[in-house]
């Protein structure tokens, strides 16, 4: 099968755990960051800001999906992320663990902040 180019193909070839985690991914993301478009970057989802910059991406996984932040916006929320495995800019989030709505929320907003006010780029 040949690699997505759009999200709604990346969606389709999930398993549907993956399809239903990373659909309501894909709506958080679209009323939290309404002005960012979505695109394929490295064979993953990604929100966009209008200048063009990665503002955070999304990844299916077996067991959980990810959300892939610059490290400075995981960081900023280390003690609220804290029963959450973590990478340099990732966060794990389980399926069978609800969405942490209101916590991505705020990240989002934090990184499209950090970007707009300062000019921190992608990694």
């Amino acid at each position: 099968m040949p690699r997505p180019t759009t999200v709604d193909e990346y969606l389709a070839s999930l398993s549907e755990v993956g399809r239903e985690r990373l659909s309501e991914l894909r709506r958080l993301s679209l009323t939290s960051a309404p002005e960012a478009s979505e695109a394929i970057k490295w064979g993953s989802p990604a929100y966009l800001h209008p200048s063009g910059v990665i503002l955070f991406m999304l990844s299916a996984h077996r067991a959980h999906a990810n959300i892939a932040f610059t490290p400075s916006t995981r960081a900023a929320f280390d003690a609220e992320l804290a029963d959450y495995e973590t990478g340099k800019g990732t966060v794990k989030l389980p399926y069978d663990q609800p969405v942490p709505d209101d916590l991505l929320r705020r990240m989002i907003e934090y990184r499209i902040r950090e970007h707009e006010d300062d000019g921190v780029m992608w990694m």
